[in-house]
């Protein structure tokens, strides 16, 4: 069966400045994203689930969907900010809560739209067309019931910025699958060097770790663990004001209780991706080169 592509669309772009899922950078005014979903296409995805936030819709239709869904099997849901909570845990979300409750929360919001294997991406992330190609291959032999999930990491000096810190899991790999993954969110260059802020200090990075993009494949059996994971999340998190529920850790968790196993690949792909305003300009040459050499057409979609 041909695999979904989910994408993680909601997110406020806070370090951005704006709705960064949906600005421009192709030569006919496509989308980072776009270029994700044509590549996801191109590779065998059967159909694209964007999650995203209500007060984006009309753009995000006008902007992206509208062209998309005439060349291609996609939907869209909404990730809200009570989405998923009781009455009771609504009561309890702190006045002044802003950010959104994360990735595990976005992709439990698509769990009714995705029918078979999936993969999970970020929506302001260039990941490669090779990630999608390894991606389809591993989730097409999959069926529903596998336990045999997936991920494609990358090299970490290759996913830096320039323009201020990433967020990234730094993963720990034992003969070809996950063993660990850490989310680390604030890496960053201090002159030459890579270094992490964690809960117990700062700490130099070699940059040549293996670090997740949330580039992951799944069957439909990972829902129960996320499920499990964002039920513990808001036990302890319910009043929280800053506090997400994120994807990598609970990846982890499904290889930390064995209840599967994450098979790794790698791409030694070099990112880029739209986190803050100064790499537009960055991604808009990226793809203009891109374009040159033939590796897309001038333009994506047709208007059928």
């Amino acid at each position: 069966m041909n695999p979904t592509l989910v994408v993680l669309a909601a997110g406020m772009g806070s370090r951005y400045g704006g709705v960064k899922q949906i600005d421009a950078v192709g030569l006919h005014n496509e989308t980072l994203l776009d270029y994700a979903t044509y590549d996801a296409k191109k590779c065998g995805f059967g159909k694209v689930v964007y999650i995203i936030r209500k007060d984006i819709e009309k753009d995000f239709r006008e902007r992206l969907f509208d062209r998309v869904a005439k060349n291609f099997d996609a939907d869209y849901v909404f990730q809200s900010p009570d989405s998923l909570f009781t009455a009771e845990q609504i009561q309890k979300i702190s006045p002044d809560r802003k950010k959104p409750w994360g990735t595990i929360h976005a992709v439990l919001c698509a769990e009714e739209a995705v029918k078979t294997p999936f993969a999970v991406i970020n929506a302001d992330d260039y990941y490669g067309r090779d990630a999608f190609r390894i991606m389809n291959d591993h989730l097409s032999a999959l069926n529903n019931d596998s336990t045999e999930h997936a991920m494609v990491g990358y090299i970490l000096e290759n996913t830096m910025s320039r323009s201020g810190s990433v967020s990234r899991g730094v993963c720990v790999v034992k003969d070809g699958y996950l063993d660990s993954m850490r989310e680390n969110t604030k890496i960053s260059y201090e002159g030459d060097k890579i270094v992490t802020l964690l809960d117990e200090g700062k700490f130099d990075l070699t940059g040549k770790e293996w670090v997740s993009m949330n580039l992951f494949g799944f069957s439909p059996t990972a829902f129960k663990s996320f499920h499990t994971y964002w039920d513990g999340f808001i036990a302890a998190n319910n009043t929280s004001e800053k506090a997400e529920a994120l994807l990598p850790t609970a990846a982890s968790d499904i290889v930390k209780n064995g209840e599967g196993k994450i098979k790794f690949y790698s791409s030694t792909e070099k990112w880029f991706g739209m986190t803050y305003p100064e790499d537009r300009e960055i991604v808009k040459n990226e793809i203009a080169n891109k374009i040159k050499e033939g590796y897309y057409p001038d333009q994506l979609w047709t208007n059928k």
